[in-house]
């Protein structure tokens, strides 16, 4: 095992995938669109991106008028970005009903949008491992070499403080976290960026992986790939080297497991037995996903109903 990483050593926040991980191929870089040019689009498909005067009203709804004030010198219908969002995703509403929704545009082309596709086609949403977060619509605009992927909107805040939480739901969302990478590598997609910071939830017992900017579908099991790139990167990810990119799967998971412990409290010792084998240095000797859900129900089904119920102690 990976000497130095354990428990007590991810404390610290993972790496912002912005900071760690790009793609140099033609079609799967990050596009920056003019929004304002597509909004006409958006709307006729049913979605309204937000603007100034939506900005100003959820101020003033939770409560921070002054936020609110500063914004009256701008035009009310102007769009309004999240400067905490990257360029290629904006915030908005499905018109009929009001639900919030996250707009990522992507290249028409991209391996991001085969995947997205792939994932949310009808057959595969009824796939009860496929854990993504609902996609409402993909619009493509060929002239343009783009397309739009219209999802709901989840949260990032993985962990709500005055939110009940007992050990029961924790591994839930960890079953999630590893039903979903299974599924994914049984029908031949690596994500290549598995990490707290890109996993969702919609506070209703639903996790989700997001950002497949890096993912890779494959023809073929014994896939390899090249190239330093991800937020949890495993050591045999050097630049020059070919290596297998579901162990590195496996490896991201580990992390994440590791700092969801940390993060929530509930640092039992099945779990962290579990995630040992997971960091091997030796890629080879990491096992499979399909074995690692194995040992996660194996895990679980040891666990009493009492302990299940155990709230969070901090480690």
């Amino acid at each position: 095992m990976s000497h130095g990483i354990w428990i007590s050593d991810i404390s610290c926040p993972s790496p912002t995938s912005s900071e760690s991980s790009f793609d140099e191929d033609e079609v799967n870089y990050r596009v920056k669109p003019y929004w304002s040019q597509y909004r006409s689009i958006l709307k006729h498909r049913g979605f309204h991106l937000e603007t100034v005067r939506d900005v100003q009203d959820y101020y003033t709804f939770i409560g921070m008028p002054k936020r609110a004030e500063r914004l009256k010198e701008l035009e009310e219908d102007i769009l309004y970005p999240d400067a905490g969002l990257p360029d290629n995703l904006f915030r908005g509403i499905r018109v009929v009903d009001g639900t919030k929704v996250m707009v990522k545009a992507v290249h028409r082309e991209s391996r991001e949008l085969d995947i997205i596709r792939f994932l949310s086609s009808p057959a595969m949403r009824r796939q009860p491992m496929n854990h993504c977060i609902p996609v409402l619509d993909l619009i493509d605009v060929p002239e343009e070499d783009i397309a739009f992927i219209v999802m709901e909107q989840w949260s990032s805040h993985l962990v709500i403080n005055d939110a009940p939480c007992c050990l029961q739901l924790f591994l839930s969302a960890i079953r999630q976290c590893i039903e979903h990478c299974l599924f994914m590598h049984k029908h031949q997609i690596a994500h290549l960026d598995i990490s707290v910071r890109n996993l969702l939830t919609d506070h209703q017992g639903h996790y989700a992986y997001i950002d497949f900017e890096l993912s890779r579908r494959f023809d073929k099991s014994d896939a390899r790939v090249s190239g330093r790139r991800g937020t949890e990167l495993p050591p045999e990810c050097g630049h020059d080297a070919f290596y297998d990119p579901y162990k590195v799967d496996v490896w991201a998971l580990a992390i994440l497991i590791l700092r969801a412990c940390k993060l929530t409290g509930f640092c039992i010792p099945e779990l962290l037995e579990l995630v040992k084998p997971m960091l091997y240095d030796d890629p080879a000797q990491r096992p499979s996903m399909e074995l690692i859900m194995h040992a996660f129900n194996h895990m679980t089904s040891s666990i009493s109903p009492q302990r299940l119920l155990m709230i969070p102690h901090f480690c």
